[in-house]
């Protein structure tokens, strides 16, 4: 199985190969889709099968032009910050929004809490800015392919050792197969919530995405941040998210940081929301 057969209806650290979901592949572009709302009900449509894989989602997303007579009574802007306004809840399956950033707005580099993430430019562009995660956090994805690696290496040294009793063959620390305390797990825990190294976190790439653009991104491949570089025009951007999530990490650009934080919305289903306005870390960094 390759990363564009994972199931978008599991968490990224349960899909059952987890060492592919590292690679990235080209976006295949599939039919043409007329309209947010059929987008929205060819979505629906997949995510009622049991297995979704990632490029059935890129199809679609991809296959859906933009035009703002379809999303424009969603796109709820904010002078100060970008907004988050949820189009439609996916039966629990997954969501999908629209985003709108005003001129210069942008998002803190942050997680996707263990899932899928799908991004689509509808108007204006975005930069995608890319981060290693910080040596001393791991998703969770990658605490699982690790573990698995030391299991199947814990394996092969038993097998070893069998094979040396059964020789009767005197191993110490000078035999090539000698692993000291035989097969001790040891599993490099978070420490975002005690001590930890500050360091700047350390930035992998940048794209820039124009109008119908898709992209992707989940936890194995690392954290990102959104922005809209002109300072002149707005932009807006359909997101979905699978298995849909209330909260995520953000982290610090100068210490790699990490601070949980709540996902908001500032509308659902066109109405704004009537809310306090509480301070978020995700927006502070702007």
């Amino acid at each position: 199985m390759d990363v564009e057969s994972a199931n978008c209806k599991h968490r990224v650290s349960e899909c059952s190969d987890l060492e592919q979901l590292s690679v990235e592949r080209p976006l295949k572009v599939g039919r043409e889709i007329d309209g947010l709302e059929n987008l929205v009900s060819e979505l629906h449509g997949i995510f009622s099968q049991d297995h979704v894989n990632i490029q059935e989602v890129q199809n679609l997303m991809s296959g859906y032009k933009s035009s703002p007579k379809h999303w424009r009574k969603y796109a709820k802007f904010d002078r100060f910050r970008y907004t988050r306004n949820l189009v439609d809840a996916g039966n629990g399956a997954f969501n999908i929004m629209i985003l709108c950033w005003g001129p210069g707005h942008a998002s803190a580099i942050h997680d996707h809490a263990d899932s899928h993430c799908f991004m689509k430019v509808l108007s204006g562009s975005l930069e995608e800015v890319r981060y290693d995660w910080p040596k001393n956090i791991q998703p969770e994805v990658i605490k699982r392919i690790k573990k698995r690696q030391s299991r199947r290496c814990c394996s092969e040294s038993n097998d070893i050792n069998e094979n040396i009793a059964k020789l009767d063959i005197d191993c110490d620390e000078t035999c090539p197969n000698y692993r000291q305390n035989n097969c001790q797990e040891k599993e490099n825990g978070d420490l975002e919530n005690g001590d930890y190294d500050a360091k700047s976190m350390e930035e992998t790439g940048r794209t820039r995405l124009e109008v119908d653009d898709v992209c992707y991104i989940n936890d194995a491949l690392g954290l990102h941040r959104m922005e809209n570089p002109s300072h002149v025009d707005g932009a807006v951007s359909l997101h979905l998210y699978c298995p849909p999530f209330d909260s995520c990490r953000v982290f610090d650009s100068r210490t790699g940081k990490a601070t949980s934080v709540n996902v908001t919305f500032w509308s659902m289903y066109g109405k704004k929301i009537k809310r306090v306005i509480e301070a978020n870390p995700a927006d502070s960094q702007e």
